[in-house]
């Protein structure tokens, strides 16, 4: 376990002693089962069930009513998971409060509860115990133990400048229409919603951003700032510091190019097919058909913002944006989804067994076979969630078209926000399960896999039994 130990000659005694508590407690942690992610699981639920209490008080409410509870959880849950699916219209059903009730949930699902916490524990002078680094450590999806908290407090502070930055610009636009006060607040809400791939908008009627839609300032910061929080943590963090594509780490690496990839594929089909429908894109110019094109590529990576009617695009382009949207965004990022890597390493997958090979090499790296195994879980996990959901909710509405209903299923699992029939015109029942399927698309695809994947190997796993073949195709 200390075998990398060269003694107090070599480096300073101090980083001898934070090395060996480090791997020790690890250790003493692995050995007696800890697992930080069912707290994750837990913190993420409680802000949820907090945040519905806060948005039934009648001061949340426009009209001075309390809003149902249930109708409260729904918001509460679509903020907290960073979705954007909505039952009441947010710019006109709640207040002032409500309205900054949603942004601290968006700010606390998108950005993890545990961010806040650190933050929390810095104003307060509190110190970190090795639980609370191990849990910040699985909520950012890094692998070191050591600087996590400084990494938490960078995050932190990069999200705060970040979408310091976005609000400027949005207020360009935003204050002349609104006035100071009011263009302001909407300028710093839409500013965290878009950072945090949430989706919510304050305009009211259901409209997102389609009255901007031929807006560049408007659809540009948008654009910058959901790109910024979908890359992940991480990702900006090693871009910041390393500046060269060769010295990236190789997760950097893969989420770019993967990243970048689908935004491109989503760009290319969205405006193939929707370019001459007379309801989406046909009456736009040329330069309004780029644009609307790109947000709606960028929008489908889990933004939940719209310029176009989702409702009125071509059945083609719901089939393969839903896809699209079931990728998602990047690891430790704002968004959801199976993530851009996992999708890469499925790719990369193929491309081994088509081409006869053992093993994946991309970058000059060879991937860990259990990542492998580990990618085509989640994948597998997300894709038997959103089937089951799509069957259960074709038969809660037999009204609605079907392939609207896969568009919310898929939108849900991946914690886009983006609905063809509009989250409202749902049964309670249908509710319900967009309910549930909004927080394990936040939460569980990737948790059930790495708790799986966690677990400490039983007697009979160490067994090693003769290998057999079995048919395929």
């Amino acid at each position: 376990m200390l075998s990398g130990w060269k003694g107090p000659r070599s480096i300073d005694p101090s980083q001898n002693r934070r090395r060996y508590t480090t791997a020790l407690v690890k250790v003493l942690y692995r050995r007696s089962g800890f697992n930080a992610l069912p707290m994750i699981a837990l913190g993420f639920l409680g802000l949820i069930l907090f945040g519905s209490v806060l948005l039934t008080l009648p001061v949340a409410s426009a009209t001075g009513r309390r809003v149902p509870w249930f109708d409260a959880l729904f918001t509460s849950t679509s903020a907290v998971c960073v979705t954007g699916l909505v039952v009441r219209d947010t710019g006109t059903a709640y207040s002032t409060f409500g309205h900054v009730v949603l942004m601290l949930l968006i700010e606390a699902g998108g950005l993890g509860f545990m961010t806040f916490a650190t933050l929390l524990f810095r104003l307060l002078g509190r110190g970190f115990t090795m639980r609370d680094r191990m849990i910040l450590r699985e909520s950012l999806n890094e692998d070191d133990l050591g600087g996590v908290v400084n990494l938490v407090m960078w995050v932190a502070r990069s999200a705060f400048v970040v979408q310091l930055a976005g609000a400027v610009l949005f207020s360009i636009r935003l204050v002349p229409i609104y006035g100071t006060a009011k263009g302001l607040f909407f300028s710093v809400f839409h500013a965290i919603s878009a950072f945090c791939n949430a989706g919510f908008d304050l305009f009211g009627g259901g409209a997102s951003l389609t009255g901007f839609s031929g807006d560049a300032l408007i659809n540009l910061t948008a654009i910058a700032l959901v790109v910024v929080g979908g890359i992940g943590f991480g990702t900006v963090h090693d871009i910041i510091h390393k500046r060269r594509f060769d010295r990236l780490r190789l997760n950097t690496k893969l989420v770019l190019v993967s990243y970048g990839s689908l935004l491109l594929a989503g760009f290319v089909i969205v405006l193939a097919f929707e370019w001459n429908n007379p309801a989406t894109l046909g009456p736009l110019s040329v330069g309004q058909k780029l644009l609307a094109a790109l947000f709606q590529s960028v929008t489908l990576r889990t933004a939940g913002f719209n310029t176009i009617d989702q409702a009125a695009l071509r059945d083609s382009t719901k089939l393969v944006g839903g896809l699209l949207m079931l990728v998602g965004c990047a690891p430790a990022s704002t968004g959801g989804g199976i993530k851009v890597t996992t999708f890469a390493l499925i790719v990369l997958t193929v491309r081994m067994v088509a081409r006869g090979e053992s093993s994946i090499v991309v970058f000059r790296r060879r991937i860990d076979r259990t990542m492998i195994q580990r990618a085509v879980a989640i994948a597998f996990i997300a894709m038997a969630v959103a089937f089951v959901d799509i069957c259960i909710l074709s038969l809660i509405q037999p009204d609605c078209a079907f392939l609207d209903l896969y568009y919310e299923c898929v939108s849900a699992v991946g914690t886009v926000g983006i609905s063809a029939i509009g989250s409202a015109n749902l049964r309670p029942l249908g509710r319900l399960l967009i309910i549930i399927t909004m927080y394990i698309g936040r939460i569980g695809p990737l948790t059930m896999a790495l708790l799986f994947m966690k677990r400490e190997k039983h007697a009979r796993e160490l067994i090693q039994y003769p290998e057999d073949r079995v048919m395929l195709g």
